[in-house]
């Protein structure tokens, strides 16, 4: 773990992302070399790294937003990751200092297969806009 956050301290470790592999429980309830790879990462993703990066003095807030954002779209050579004229208004709205505590059954997800279950976390996306319009929005921990 030390190697990991040192990796991402200096830059060497440029990039950030979750590789978001929701399964049912069935999927998951299987021998071990026959259940599918991966856990829900998404709906804990921004908080983990808030909590563990940029709570704990990693990296800052603007390059935490860098590497998940502009430099993940430059790699993959996309437009998008950006706040521009013209551009489409995609956004996360986010609460840094927001304290929550990860509950796999309030997951909007169809999984609920997460490590982080009860675990206290500073920092979460409290709206999201695509095309300029709300989908969703953290209001009394429901979807509006």
């Amino acid at each position: 773990m030390k190697a990991l956050l040192e990796g991402i301290a200096d830059g060497t470790i440029e990039y950030l992302a979750s590789d978001h592999a929701p399964h049912c429980d069935y999927e998951k309830e299987v021998e071990f070399d026959d259940a599918p790879f991966g856990i829900l990462g998404l709906e804990t993703e921004l908080g983990l790294f808030l909590t563990h990066l940029v709570h704990a003095g990693v990296i800052s807030l603007p390059d935490l937003i860098a590497r998940l954002t502009c430099r993940a779209a430059d790699l993959i050579k996309s437009p998008k990751g950006r706040l521009s004229v013209g551009s489409e208004a995609d956004l996360v709205l986010i609460d840094p200092d927001l304290k929550w505590t990860v509950d796999k059954n309030s997951f909007l997800s169809k999984s609920r297969n997460t490590p982080f279950h009860g675990m206290e976390l500073t920092g979460r996306a409290i709206m999201t806009i695509v095309g300029g319009r709300v989908v969703w929005s953290l209001k009394n921990g429901l979807e509006i």
